[in-house]
This record gives structure tokens, sequence and C-alpha cells, in this order.
């Protein structure tokens, strides 16, 4: 993996987390994924770590949790 993964569900804390962490890592550098609007992505996110978003997987597989938003749980519905 060479860029790192942000994940979030729309909300306004990840919408929030996503501009910052964009401004910080550069565009170029980050893969955005909606779990929201790509709920096929879930299991993948889960699969790495993520207990909640925001989140953000690095590059070498550590991942981040920002400012809880919402569990994985919650996303799932």
């Amino acid at each position: 993996m060479n860029k790192s993964i942000f994940y979030h569900a729309g909300c306004p804390v990840c919408v929030s987390a996503e501009q910052d962490i964009v401004t910080l890592i550069g565009a170029t550098n980050i893969e955005i994924i909606h779990l929201g609007e790509d709920r096929s992505q879930i299991e993948t996110a889960e699969k790495a770590g993520v207990q909640s978003v925001p989140a953000l997987l690095t590059p070498n597989g550590n991942v981040l949790h920002i400012n809880y938003g919402a569990s994985i749980a919650d996303v799932k519905g």
C-alpha cells in the first residue's frame, strides 16, 4: 500500500477530519473511502483494524482513529 486510506461515514466530524487530513497529507497521498456510500468497503476496513470512523490507515498498516464519529457497527446499521 503506497497511500494512506481515510475511512469515514459522511458525518460532520468525519467531513471536518477529512479536510484536515487532506491538508496535512496532501490529496495525492490519500485515498478517501466513504463507507456510507461504498458499503462494500466496510469488511475491508474491519479487516484492516478500523473500529470507528473517521480513521486513517497508514501505508504501513497502522490504524489511527480520529475524533470518534461512529463505530463500525453503527456504520453497518
